[in-house]
C-alpha cells in the first residue's frame, strides 16, 4: 500500500491551493498549518528551488478522537499534503492516513484512518 494519494491540477501552486483549500473544506477537512520549503531553502541555504509547500489537513473531531483514544498518536497528526509546482501543473502527494496512522493499531484510531481516506478520496476525486 502506497504512503500518499495523489492529484495533479493544471495550475500554478498559489491558484492550486485555493482551489485544494475549498474542494477540501467540501469534506470536513481544512489546512491548519503551511510552510514554504522554496522560501525557507532560499533564506536558509541561499538557494532556489521550484515552488514546494507543506500543508497540514485535518478534521478537528478526528483529531480529536485520535488524541483521545492514543495520546501519542497526535504524533501522527496531521495529514501532510506535500505540494509542488513544476510547468505550471501543481501536484498534490497527500499523506495516505491508513498506512500511517497503521503505525497506530488501536481501533478508534483505524476508524479515523478509515474516514479520513474516505474523505481525502472524495476530495481528490473533487479535483480531478
Amino acid at each position: 500500500m502506497s504512503y500518499t494519494l495523489t492529484a495533479e491540477l493544471a495550475l500554478p501552486i498559489d491558484a492550486a491551493i485555493e482551489t485544494l483549500k475549498s474542494t477540501l473544506m467540501k469534506h470536513q477537512l481544512g489546512i491548519v498549518s503551511e510552510v514554504d520549503v522554496q522560501a525557507t531553502i532560499k533564506n536558509k541555504l541561499g538557494e532556489d528551488i521550484a515552488p514546494y509547500r507543506i500543508l497540514g489537513a485535518c478534521n478537528p473531531g478526528m483529531a480529536k478522537k485520535i488524541i483521545e483514544a492514543v495520546p501519542a498518536a497526535g504524533a501522527l497528526l496531521p495529514c501532510t499534503i506535500a505540494a509542488h509546482e513544476e510547468a505550471g501543473k501543481t501536484t498534490f502527494h497527500f499523506m495516505a492516513p491508513e498506512p500511517v496512522l497503521g503505525l497506530e493499531t488501536n481501533e478508534v484510531v483505524q476508524e479515523v484512518a478509515k474516514q479520513a481516506t474516505e474523505h481525502l478520496k472524495a476530495a481528490i476525486a473533487d479535483l480531478a
